[in-house]
Order: C-alpha cells, then structure tokens, then sequence
C-alpha cells in the first residue's frame, strides 16, 4: 500500500505527482515501475481476499489458503514501502507529506472505523493512538519513515533490524501505535530501504523464477499440511512472546526466524514471479491506498447483517468461501473505479494543507542508504 497512490517513482526511489513539472534545473522524472505497480496490486487484492475470507476458514483449505496469504502480504507490502521512502530525510517537505498522506488518513479512518464497532457494539481501542483493525498500518508506516535518516546513518542496517524484531519478542509491548508490529516487521522496511535495481534485475533470472516457483508450491503444501494448525499470530506479528505466554527457547525465538525467512522467501518469490511487463492492471497499483482504507469497511457491513452466516448456510463451508474470495478479488477493482475514488478522495487523500506551515525547504538533502 505504499503511499505513493498518485504519485510516480523518482530514481531515488521517492515520488512526484504524476503530471507535475519537474523543477527547474533538474532532469525528468522517471516512468512509474510496472513491476511494482503490478505487484502492489495484486498484493492488494491478497489483502481483500484475506480479510473477506476469515469469517468462513473453517474448512481445512480455507484455512490453509488463508495461513499461506499472511505469511508473506503483509511483509511484501512493508518492504516495497520501504523502497519507496528511500528518499524521506526528514525535511519539512517530506514531513508535510507524512502529514499529509498517512497520519490524516489514518485518523479520518480511525474514526469510520471506530463509528462502525460502536454500531455493533464492538469494543474499541482506549484511544486513536491504538490502532483500530487495518489502520495499524498506517501508523506504522508514519513510524517507520521517521527513522528512515537512522537507518541511513548505521552500520549493517539490515542486521541491526533483525536484532531489534528478535529482541521485541521479549518485551511487553501494548497496544499503542501497534508497536509489536513496528518492530517485528522492521527487517522488512529496511530492506527494502537497501534494495537497488540491480537486486529486482536479479530476481528476473530463470533460475530464480524456478526456484520462486518451487517456493510458492512447497510453502502451500506446508500450509495445508502442517501450518494451518498452527497459532495464527505468528503471522499477524500484533503480539510478543511475553504477550503470548510462548517460551522464548526452544520455541519462541526459533519460531520468529523461522517465520521472518519464509516472509522472506516468499516475498522474494513473489517479486520474481510478478509481471515485469505493462499489463492491463498496472495503472491499479497507484491506486492501492483506496482498495486498503475502504475494503475494511465493505467487509465489516456485510458481516453485520449477516453475510457470511447467509453464504455458509446456502453453499456450505467450501462454497463460501470459494465466493467470497471471487466477490473479494472484485470488489478490489470496483474500489479502483473513478466513481468511488471521487466520492472517498475526502478521506483517502485528504486536502490538509491549510494546517500545515507554508514555509518549507526549498532544496532539502537526500540521504543514500548504505549497501548492505
């Protein structure tokens, strides 16, 4: 979901408003990258299928498919954000921004979300500095950003995350901006903070197709086999090991690794395989933010008047949930529609600049990251 919903990808991995002119003196900015456009998209639609299926994975492959999904979308989504905020230094253009993009939408979201649960009389969190549902991670990503100068700044970057996600399985970590997830899925971000073209040339290697290929059938398999039986917060990352009462050896720690590498590898994976190419769906992955902020909504409607006991009753456990996932993969597109873009874009892209200072840096540093 990256926040670039509208923008195009600079060569230092940061984004321009599409159509707007370039700076005086500075050279043109580069097309948006398909690939990435093509795998946020159908990444996004992972995340719909997902969360539309939960209610209904009480057969055996529901919940393997569903297992298999959260093992890798979300960390997908986390590293490709983390490749396009490699430019944040931390300026006030770039904070404005922030601003702008994730932390007003989170709020605005945070309410709808909140008026919702009260219509159910679901519970809420104590306050909107604990993330309701889908908005953690936004509040994650306005996190993440911020430290992005730091990360640029250290040593083994990438080996310092590591440390960090693996030492936060051994704090009590709360509920407040999500922070068992910042931290957890850090390694993510700053991977993709230290990713270079030449890493995505890489991926496109036969071989490696192959190998993305295998990675994908074996972790389904064991999905089905093995995995579905196991506790579903190794892959939501919401809580620590001291939070889950989880030994820390010989399973809790093991356990983490174990997950972070599959993450990993399929993430890896689905780079490979993704097209490369200007498909048909491409010009959906600007538009990613809108299918995540309002999918959630859709989701928890129809769960409140019934839907999901109505599909279960009339198809069954298998042909619900063969249903829902069609209905989740559509409902992906209908959110990209201009229809909708131009009746939600108050909330998803909300106009706040009247709030914010009008002087900014006129020519603010960029910072490269280090190469691992």
């Amino acid at each position: 979901m990256a926040t670039t919903t509208t923008h195009s990808h600079d060569e230092r991995g940061g984004a321009v408003r599409d159509g707007a002119p370039a700076a005086s003196g500075t050279p043109p900015q580069k097309k948006r990258d398909a690939l990435l456009d093509n795998a946020k998209f159908l990444l996004i639609i992972l995340v719909v299928i997902g969360h539309a299926i939960e209610p209904v994975t009480d057969t055996r492959l529901a919940n393997a498919v569903y297992f298999w999904i959260y093992l890798f979308h979300m960390p997908a989504f986390v590293l490709i954000s983390g490749y396009l905020s490699r430019s944040f230094d931390g300026s006030g253009r770039r904070i404005d921004k922030l601003l702008t993009t994730v932390a007003a939408p989170y709020l605005i979201f945070w309410g709808i979300y909140a008026l919702q649960s009260l219509s159910v009389d679901r519970n809420l969190p104590d306050g909107p500095l604990e993330p309701l549902w889908l908005t953690w991670f936004l509040a994650a990503l306005f996190v993440w950003r911020l430290t992005v100068p730091l990360w640029t700044r250290i040593r083994w970057p990438f080996a310092v995350s590591v440390g960090v996600s693996l030492a936060g399985g051994f704090v009590v970590t709360g509920d407040a901006l999500g922070v068992s997830r910042i931290i957890s899925l850090m390694p993510f971000f700053v991977a993709g903070l230290l990713l270079e073209q030449r890493h995505f040339d890489f991926l496109k290697n036969t071989w490696v197709r192959v190998w993305s290929a295998g990675v994908v059938l074996v972790t389904a398999a064991m999905s089905y086999i093995y995995l579905e039986q196991m506790s579903r917060e190794w892959v939501y990352w919401r809580e620590s090991l001291i939070d889950r009462d989880v030994e820390i050896l010989p399973v809790g720690i093991p356990g983490r690794i174990i997950f972070l590498a599959l993450a990993f590898a399929l993430t890896a994976a689905f780079l490979s395989l993704a097209p490369r190419r200007t498909t048909w769906f491409t010009r959906f992955g600007a538009l990613t933010m809108y299918v995540f902020l309002l999918h959630g909504l859709v989701i928890r409607i129809a769960e409140q008047f019934g839907w999901y006991e109505f599909t279960d009753d009339v198809l069954g456990g298998y042909g619900a949930f063969a249903l829902n996932t069609v209905l989740a993969a559509a409902f992906a597109f209908i959110l990209c529609s201009p229809w909708v873009r131009k009746a939600t874009a108050w909330a998803v892209e909300p106009r706040i600049d009247w709030i914010l200072r009008r002087d900014r840096d006129s020519a603010p540093p960029v910072f490269t990251a280090p190469r691992s």
